[in-house]
């Protein structure tokens, strides 16, 4: 009997090590949270050659330790961006989008060195080629510079679109047939 719970209590102890017991804490846990900074205006239409597109749900968003203001995740810019081709006889493949912050003397605001140059790779159903009036929606999600924070440093927003254009034509082809022996 003795032998039996001495295999029972090495048959706990392994299944306890296994599973994983709860770990109490020793010291105070940390809470993330989103600092969000609103873009005004959130959403607005653009024109660019025989593009027209629109940004909505523009937001500055960046992760920081919440007492201490630690900087976790840098700041991020997301929305939605969309392009319609307003072209009547050409097909446009986009080929990419830079943005850039301008600053109030009209300057780009640099990211800083760890970080990825915001550009948008653009993919609409696995191709990236719009048809006259045809549109597509974009999901931004982009690196933000921490100086464009500042108070009163950041004056717009620039979006460098590369596009190729090609004419687009439908043509009619007739062709007579016959069915079996008619």
């Amino acid at each position: 009997m003795w032998k039996w719970v001495g295999v029972m209590m090495v048959t706990t102890a392994m299944a306890a090590m296994t599973l994983g017991c709860p770990q109490q804490s020793s010291g105070p846990q940390v809470v993330i949270e989103d600092k969000v900074y609103t873009v005004t205006p959130a959403s607005m239409t653009v024109k660019a050659g025989i593009i027209t597109g629109e940004v909505t749900e523009m937001k500055v968003t960046e992760r920081v330790e919440k007492g201490s203001g630690r900087l976790v995740r840098p700041a991020k810019l997301t929305g939605k961006l969309k392009l319609k081709n307003s072209s009547t006889n050409q097909t446009i493949r986009l080929v990419t989008g830079k943005i850039l912050y301008i600053d109030a003397q009209g300057q780009p605001i640099k990211l800083e060195a760890t970080r990825t140059e915001p550009t948008v790779r653009f993919t609409t159903y696995g191709a990236e080629t719009l048809d006259p009036g045809k549109d597509a929606t974009q999901s931004l999600d982009v690196d933000f510079p921490a100086e464009a924070l500042k108070a009163k440093k950041l004056k717009e927003i620039r979006l460098e679109l590369a596009y190729i254009p090609s004419p687009y034509k439908e043509e009619m082809i007739n062709f007579t047939v016959a069915i079996g022996g008619q």
